[in-house]
């Protein structure tokens, strides 16, 4: 009985991963790992321990880089110190409007970053470019990494 409930909540994990990859409130690829660990300890199926803790390094990395690739980005399409601590902060203003705040919480946060640094509006459009273009990168690399889950998790049923 133990087993199927781990094996249902498994589930639940592992599609709710698959969705926060995409939406940004809810973190995916840890969920869809804690979907691996959770179906790990059922008799379903069995992962070795290189293989979880690679997953769980990838995760932790990719998880990390998720906050800090819109403001790289900002930086590598010309924006300044500016732009880039105008992304993390909308960002974190961002969360308090859920998935649409995360999205162009780091736009208008890199814009207007800009802006106050004295950069016309122009360079500071281009700046928030950079801050999008990360946050879709970082939603590709989470998705990526939740599909990759997903495969291991099918494999080891």
């Amino acid at each position: 009985m133990m087993d199927i409930i781990l094996l249902i909540l498994s589930i639940i994990l592992l599609i709710t991963g698959i969705v926060g990859s995409i939406l940004p409130v809810l973190p995916g690829p840890p969920l869809a790992f804690a979907a691996l660990i959770v179906l790990h300890f059922t008799k379903y199926a069995h992962f070795s321990t290189a293989l979880l803790v690679t997953l769980g390094l990838i995760t932790l990395i990719i998880t990390v880089l998720d906050y800090f690739i819109p403001a790289w980005s900002t930086k590598k399409f010309g924006g300044s110190g500016y732009g880039s601590r105008g992304a993390i902060a909308g960002m974190i203003v961002g969360l308090l409007f859920g998935p649409i705040g995360l999205i162009i919480g780091p736009f208008i946060g890199a814009y207007l970053g800009e802006l106050l640094g004295g950069q016309n509006s122009q360079f500071a459009l281009k700046s928030a470019i950079g801050s999008f273009i990360g946050f879709l990168l970082g939603t590709g690399l989470k998705l990526i990494l939740s599909l990759i889950i997903l495969y291991y998790w099918v494999k080891g049923l």
